[in-house]
């Protein structure tokens, strides 16, 4: 009859077996999620890859003075963490087949020098049995597949950030740069009219669209800064929307639907990249709710719209009123995003921080980036 020492034995091997497969299967699954899944999809291994590699990169940024210089730290932030991850990925891997190995044999720096062996291809200990065999190929061939999953989709990566960032720097001839929404609907007016802005409005609807797809599934894409420091496609986002809204709100101009449909697929696509970094915010604001806008800087913008000659509505009340109404859509979601990802300064949008909603509809700002450099 076995003794009480074969049951452990056998308890032990069981609960290898086991941990083994939980730490392969679920790092496994972690990558499959992170590049291969054609969907938003937040692991817990990439968001703690992720997270270890911010706060490191923050603290670093953190002891710069200028932006210029935070900018330059913070550049390499994501290709670092994606790079890291097939790293992380790869040693996740060779724990848990050490795990499963040792279940096969009775030494564990032999089950480590199978694994290893095994994972980098290196041929330099030979498995001893059938099963061991059977658990070195399938290791091999999984990490092939998490360097083959790297390589494979870093130009896929690459391709929509360009497409994104060309939108970008397209941006910078009507909205100046930083970007201002008030800049944009000026330049526009003065050079061909301001009703020729219906294809833009077009554009940046696919550009949202796009974006809401892209920086979810792969959501590094969200930290991959602009090649130009003072650029920012969360800046950029919101000046367009911000343009959109002044001028559905305030400037009296036949009605563009288009341009409504813009503003929709924009703060819909913000609000999905808010839900994938686990930002609060209200799903469904009431048009009366507090911005982190102030009615002075609305004033200040439609006295500037109005000396650069365009057409506005006579009752401001009102357009402070509709302007808030869409603007509530986005204004929180813009201001976390814009945070999450240390943006550059731009007017509405980096240059404050989130609102803190106060009862009663009073917005306070947060401090201002140079505030906070400041102090």
């Amino acid at each position: 009859m076995p003794d009480l020492n074969f049951f452990v034995e056998l308890a032990l091997r069981f609960g290898l077996i086991a941990a083994g497969l939980f730490i392969v299967v679920g790092t496994v699954l972690s990558a499959i999620r992170t590049f291969v899944l054609p969907r938003s999809a937040n692991t817990w291994l990439t968001r703690q890859v992720f997270g270890a590699f911010s706060q490191v990169f923050l603290l670093r940024a953190k002891k710069k003075a200028s932006y210029a210089e935070r900018d330059q730290i913070m550049a390499m932030f994501a290709p670092t963490a994606l790079l890291a991850l097939p790293v992380v990925w790869m040693i996740c891997i060779d724990v848990g087949y050490t795990l499963l190995y040792r279940a096969a044999v009775d030494d564990w720096w032999e089950a480590f020098r199978l694994s290893g062996s095994s994972l980098m291809t290196l041929g330099v200990a030979a498995p001893p049995t059938p099963l061991t065999y059977m658990l070195s190929y399938s290791e091999a061939a999984l990490g092939l597949i998490m360097v083959a999953l790297l390589i494979g989709y870093l130009p896929t990566m690459y391709a929509t950030f360009s497409r994104r960032e060309l939108a970008v720097n397209l941006l910078e001839v009507r909205a100046g740069s930083p970007p201002s929404a008030v800049e944009m609907l000026v330049r526009v007016h003065r050079i061909h009219g301001i009703d020729k802005l219906h294809e833009l409005w077009t554009e940046w609807e696919i550009w949202f669209a796009e974006l809401e797809e892209t920086h979810t599934s792969l959501a590094a894409l969200v930290f991959f800064r602009s090649p130009t420091p003072e650029h920012s496609w969360v800046t950029a986002a919101g000046a367009v929307l911000d343009a959109a809204a002044l001028m559905t709100s305030t400037l009296d101009v036949p009605r563009d639907a288009q341009r409504e449909l813009c503003i929709r697929a924009g703060y819909l696509a913000l609000r999905k990249i808010a839900d994938f970094f686990r930002i609060t915010y209200n799903h469904d604001p009431k048009p009366t709710d507090a911005i982190s806008i102030t009615r002075d800087e609305f004033e200040g913008a439609y006295d500037e719209l109005r000396a650069a000659g365009l057409a506005l509505k006579p009752d401001r009340d009102q357009c402070w009123r509709d302007f808030a109404g869409w603007r509530v859509n986005y204004d929180r979601v813009l201001l976390a995003i814009a945070l999450l990802t240390l943006a550059p300064y731009a007017p509405w949008s980096s240059d404050r921080g989130l609102p803190d909603l106060r009862p009663g509809g009073v917005a306070v700002r947060g401090k201002t980036k140079t505030e906070k450099a400041a102090s």
